[in-house]
């Protein structure tokens, strides 16, 4: 990640607020089908296995201000179609939504990922966010083995149902690791988001803490699991490690 980050100015540890972690000026694969600069926040509380950004679970991690991170939006406002709000979790810092409102003043789409953590947080953004990607971490009586927090599970689907609700373009997407799934809880998964209306999805294969892929693709999760979820949605993407 060639992000901007400031690590000789640490904030004060009094500070309430949460700092950023970081801010890469160009992606074109934070938000499919745009140019975004994508903004890290510091911290989550969950644990899942597959993490792709695993140094920042700390909120100590957060080093960098907003002004800073603005200044960076300010240079390639016209040439960027948004910026992505990425983590760590995002929605942990309480003032997320004044910096999308003020990104949004640099005539900045606005996207989130999150893992639907704190769900009346996500609800308080609603009118804020053009797009969200929101991770589902499991089917059905799953969730919790995967983020390693007892309760995860209500707080991710009261999630979902905020997102739906909320007006902004969603996709929904799952990462596997096949040491706390199986072939049969993706299609009772599928099925799920299905029901709830969920209309664009998509599957991604977990890597392990070096960055390698936790299973081979071509035996797992099979050409019939693959095939169900593209028959289920409207938009269907599978992404390799």
């Amino acid at each position: 990640m060639n992000s901007i980050c400031i690590t000789e100015q640490r904030l004060p540890a009094s500070r309430s607020d949460l700092p950023l972690a970081g801010i890469e000026p160009f992606s074109s694969c934070d938000w499919p089908g745009q140019l975004v600069a994508t903004v890290f926040v510091a911290g989550c509380p969950w644990r899942c296995g597959y993490c792709h950004n695993p140094d920042l679970q700390a909120r100590s991690k957060g080093v960098l201000d907003w002004d800073t991170a603005r200044a960076v939006l300010v240079q390639r406002a016209g040439f960027l179609d948004g910026v992505v709000f990425s983590g760590g979790e995002p929605t942990l810092a309480p003032q997320l939504g004044e910096w999308m409102q003020d990104a949004r003043q640099l005539g900045m789409a606005i996207g989130l990922h999150t893992a639907g953590i704190y769900p009346q947080r996500l609800a308080a953004l609603k009118g804020l966010v053009d797009w969200i990607g929101l991770d589902i971490k499991a089917a059905p009586g799953g969730v919790d083995a995967v983020t390693g927090v007892p309760g995860s599970e209500a707080r991710m689907w009261q999630a979902l149902d905020i997102a739906l609700a909320s007006g902004a373009a969603l996709e929904c997407r799952t990462t596997l690791d096949p040491r706390v799934m199986t072939a049969d809880s993706l299609y009772r998964l599928a099925a799920t988001l299905q029901a709830k209306g969920v209309t664009h999805a998509a599957l991604q294969q977990g890597r392990d803490s070096q960055g390698q892929p936790l299973f081979d693709a071509a035996q797992w999760p099979g050409r019939a699991v693959l095939d169900d979820w593209q028959r289920r949605f409207c938009q269907f993407n599978w992404r390799h490690a």
